[in-house]
């Protein structure tokens, strides 16, 4: 299983730097489920990624508070938002598709909202 872990993991990382590239596709939750797999795969993935420069402190508050930054979520629901007046406008979608995508968004942004908020000391 060592080794399947390994593989999801680096297969996570990898949609994760494409979503710091790509503007609709997540990086964060990807990062996540990496370091989840590199705890069970390999302890020095897992610390490179726990402590990486841009990513870190993100992956060690998710990890010990379930903990997301007041700016994170402002950027996960404008996200969340611009891509479903993309998706509205680009396929024109019936009202039941557009509910059903609305109310998976909302949901999402929901439980995004619910998470604890990261205080940063000065």
């Amino acid at each position: 299983m060592r080794v399947v872990y390994l593989c999801m993991g680096c297969v996570m990382v990898a949609l994760g730097a494409i979503g710091a590239v790509t503007p609709l596709l997540p990086t964060t939750i990807f990062l996540i489920a990496a370091a989840w797999c590199f705890a069970r795969s390999s302890p020095r993935l897992e610390a490179w990624l726990l402590n990486h420069p841009q990513f870190g402190k993100t992956l060690r508050d998710w990890r010990s508070d379930g903990a997301i930054s007041r700016p994170a979520k402002m950027m996960a629901c404008a996200g969340m938002t611009f891509g479903f007046v993309v998706f509205w406008f680009s396929s024109d979608p019936s009202l039941l598709l557009a509910a059903g995508v609305a109310a998976l968004l909302l949901a999402s942004a929901g439980y995004v909202v619910s998470r604890p908020t990261i205080v940063d000391q000065p």
